[in-house]
């Protein structure tokens, strides 16, 4: 059986503040074989964010990796690499696309010379070839009139386009994991679809490593081989898209679920939501982080933290909750 493409063990990040340190990302363990799809689940504040520019090497100087975390990427792990042996794996090896491409993309730096900059520090691409290539890219992810927009600023573009243009820049350099963070934050829905299509695609066509950030399970449903659920910080979820959706056992997966508009419902129906708000990372509490906000948590919810197991059905789906939902009872009150 060949090695997973990624594999993150213990991984924490943690940052310094005034008030103390903030646990933003804490003992993540997950896996990852070439060519499939991760979907990172997960309220805004979960680590998700934090997690892919750990994954990167994109964190600020405050912040701190401690020691026991590993990212092994190819079969290195980039967390005892040097500065210049990282920089050279970002592009070629690892492409991420940003959540804003408003924020990410410069706005006083042409499109096309964003789009090859990458290929020529990686490979000594020549202008020429690289203004060619960046046509060839533009057009791959459906921009219209490439060879004019080529020459234009970022605010030129909708914000479909922009992120487009992003997801161009991600693929320049034929990157063997591309992490897609919120990809269609702030677009319209017709226009998030088709970002999330070409991205299945890009992804299909390449053989690429994808991982799929979002808060979103309805938009990982049909898209990803596996899914993560994070919550304050670590995984309480995971397992194959079919698996996890079809037996939810964590109570905090199946909140998610339940806050989705679905279009079986009544008209005019409430749309649920989940209580409460997620922890301070600084001091969290003792037991299940989830446990304030929970429905069913009791004494044991509140003072010690659920380890990870296995589904009985499925060794490969596994979650952290002391009294996890029988998905076997369709007609349980969820929480």
């Amino acid at each position: 059986m060949a090695a997973p493409l990624l594999e993150l063990t213990n991984v924490s990040t943690h940052f310094h503040s005034p008030a103390g340190r903030v646990r933003a990302v804490d003992g993540v363990s997950v896996s990852l074989e070439a060519g499939q799809t991760l979907g990172l689940v997960g309220e805004s504040g979960s680590g998700k964010s934090v997690l892919a520019r750990t994954i990167m090497g994109l964190l600020p100087s405050y912040a701190e990796i401690p020691e026991g975390s590993a990212i092994t990427f190819d079969g290195r792990n980039l967390l005892t690499m040097d500065r210049k042996a990282r920089r050279a794996i970002s592009g070629p090896g690892i492409g991420m696309i940003f959540q804003d491409p408003m924020t990410s993309l410069n706005p006083v730096m042409k499109i096309g010379q964003q789009v090859y900059e990458g290929m020529r520090h990686h490979f000594g691409t020549s202008k020429a070839a690289g203004r060619q290539r960046a046509i060839e890219l533009l057009t791959e992810v459906g921009i219209p009139q490439p060879d004019v927009r080529i020459d234009q600023y970022p605010h030129q573009l909708s914000g479909g386009m922009r992120q487009r243009v992003a997801i161009a820049i991600a693929l320049a350099c034929e990157p063997k994991l591309l992490i897609a963070d919120e990809p269609t934050t702030a677009l319209d829905v017709t226009v998030q679809s088709g970002i999330l299509d070409l991205l299945q695609r890009e992804q299909r066509d390449r053989g690429m490593t994808l991982i799929l950030i979002t808060h979103d399970l309805g938009v990982v449903a049909g898209r990803c081989d596996q899914v993560a659920v994070m919550y304050a910080g670590g995984i309480v979820e995971t397992g194959s898209t079919r698996s996890l959706f079809a037996r939810t056992r964590m109570r905090y997966t199946q909140a998610l679920l339940d806050s989705i508009p679905r279009l079986d419902r009544p008209p005019h129906e409430r749309l649920k939501s989940i209580g409460g708000r997620p922890p301070n990372l600084i001091t969290p509490p003792p037991g299940c982080r989830f446990a304030p906000r929970c429905a069913f948590a009791d004494a044991q919810c509140e003072s010690a933290m659920p380890p990870m197991q296995a589904d009985e059905a499925d060794a490969t789906h596994s979650y952290a909750c002391w009294h996890p939902r029988d998905p076997e009872r369709v007609t349980e009150e969820v929480a």
